[in-house]
């Protein structure tokens, strides 16, 4: 799938991975109404690693335009 094609699935919940990560990236999720201080924090990514818990996720132009992206269960 391509990014556009899975990102209303990533916005219901959905863990994402693109099938050519080989390392420890296990999924990506979306994280949304969260707050710090009482104040509302934008939505952002997340990427859960095998080795490291979560880490935030800023996708790429390469990870933007794949399409080996896919659902994780």
């Amino acid at each position: 799938m391509t990014f556009e094609e899975i990102l209303p699935q990533l916005k219901k919940g959905a863990k994402i991975i693109r099938r050519g990560w080989g390392g420890f990236e296990l999924y990506v999720t979306l994280v949304e109404g969260e707050t710090y201080d009482n104040s509302p924090v934008t939505p952002y990514f997340l990427i859960k690693t095998a080795d490291e818990g979560f880490s935030s996720f800023a996708p790429t132009v390469c990870d933007i335009l794949a399409d080996d992206w896919e659902l994780v269960e």
